[in-house]
């Protein structure tokens, strides 16, 4: 999000400075290198050929050739059984589901793609929407446990706005009259798209500082006058804050109490998700769905089944995520229990399975990784522009009803460095 905004100010002649605390640019989207020094993305992502935002940003950067997509393919594990859901066929031959609830398995994704006002569904649960539309007994074998994964459990407040916009996100992954799924990447992944970027603020005079995390965004009469880093405080017209709400909190101590108390309501997802890189591929499927709750991890999620291995070092590329809810003790367990209960369930999940095939496996675990928005709880979603005058927050909690990703990142930075030029109407110099 950071360089993203900082690309889009850049490119609209402000002046711009950029403090990342990390050594590498990223965040989320950031690179990791193996040990055998092939650098990978740390999470999982896809781009799709609907990503129009994201596809033209690449053109526009000049590495569109780096983009690759491929027909992928999507399966469910259901009682101890793998199925294909690729087609008609394979649809109505899914053992959980009769006639009536494939029937209306099928309304529910036609009635996603209808709405047009998503605040409708913001007062609806996601249980209430899914069981009107669908069935209870669709609910029960298929959503149910997929929503038991992601949520850790507890979704009773999310409302029917979450499973909308996946639904309609699903749906753009199959295109044309096969409605075959397909998804991309960009080669040497995230990193070639940030680095990119980079350069471009680079070569239109902006600055960027690694390793350098801000202490403080410094405020006088509310005003945001500058930041504070371990060598002192650097002044500037202006600061831009793009990390999660909880961290930009603890950057704001000399923010109104009533600002602190608002930011407060806005909390996260996190995510304890294990690369396993394995010397041939694991199911061939992009991403297999799990509805049974026996399972610890939240799906499995096969990013070789459209990277050629022959980029990423001859490698099979496997993520076993586990979405966890604020205070989940998961996070506190030490790599190697995770590393064991994760193994004994893709022992029982695939036992043809041989761990003499892993080459690596690397925990990853992030507190604050997909924002929660309860029932009727758009009114708390954080401005871009703040109370503070020349401080902004850009941030992915305000990314809603949308999903978090590459394309509605790279939007939201756009439209946010447009916010915040129309908001100070003169030319800056700003801090991200």
């Amino acid at each position: 999000m950071g360089i993203t905004l900082a690309y889009y100010l850049a490119r609209a002649g402000v002046a711009v400075e950029v403090f990342e605390a990390s050594a590498a640019l990223g965040g989320l989207a950031g690179p990791l290198t193996l040990p055998d020094g092939v650098e990978v993305d740390r999470f999982y992502h896809a781009i799709l050929p609907s990503d129009a935002h994201l596809n033209a940003l690449c053109a526009e950067l000049g590495i569109a050739d780096q983009l690759r997509f491929k027909e992928t393919r999507t399966g469910f594990y259901y009682n101890r059984a793998i199925y294909s859901m690729n087609n008609i066929v394979e649809f109505l031959k899914f053992p959980p589901l009769g006639w009536i609830d494939r029937l209306r398995l099928g309304i529910t994704v036609l009635a996603a793609q209808r709405v047009r006002d998503w605040q409708e569904l913001e007062g609806v649960s996601v249980e209430e929407w899914l069981i009107r539309l669908g069935g209870k007994n669709t609910y029960q074998n298929i959503w149910r446990p997929m929503l038991a994964a992601k949520f850790d459990g507890d979704f009773r407040n999310v409302p029917a706005t979450w499973i909308w916009s996946r639904l309609v996100r699903v749906k753009s992954t199959r295109q044309g009259a096969s409605q075959r799924e397909g998804a991309g990447h960009i080669i040497g992944g995230y990193i070639t798209l940030i680095k990119a970027m980079a350069q471009q603020i680079e070569a239109a005079g902006g600055r960027i500082h690694l390793a350098t995390p801000v202490q403080e965004v410094c405020i006088e009469g509310n005003r945001a006058t500058g930041v504070r880093l371990a060598d002192g405080v650097h002044t500037f017209d202006a600061v831009a804050v793009t990390s999660q709400v909880p961290i930009f909190k603890r950057l704001i101590p000399g923010a109104a109490p009533e600002y602190h108390e608002f930011l407060g309501k806005t909390d996260y997802l996190g995510i304890v998700c294990p690369l396993l890189v394995l010397e041939r591929p694991l199911t061939g499927y992009w991403t297999l769905n799990i509805t049974d709750e026996r399972i610890p991890f939240t799906g499995v999620i096969e990013t070789t089944a459209y990277i050629d291995p022959l980029l990423v070092g001859g490698h099979s590329l496997v993520y076993l995520p586990k979405y966890t809810a604020p205070g989940s003790t998961l996070s506190d367990q030490s790599d190697a229990e995770i590393r064991s209960m994760w193994m004994e369930n893709l022992h029982a999940m695939f036992p043809a399975f041989d761990e003499a095939t892993v080459r690596y496996f690397l925990v990853h675990r992030e507190r604050y990784v997909e924002p929660l928005h309860g029932l009727n709880s758009a009114h708390l979603i954080p401005a871009v522009e703040t109370p503070v005058r020349s401080l902004f927050l850009v941030t992915t909690a305000q990314i809603y009803p949308a999903l978090t990703n590459g394309e509605s990142v790279s939007r939201h930075g756009h439209e946010a460095a447009e916010a915040i030029q129309r908001a100070l109407a003169m030319p800056v110099a700003v801090a991200a």
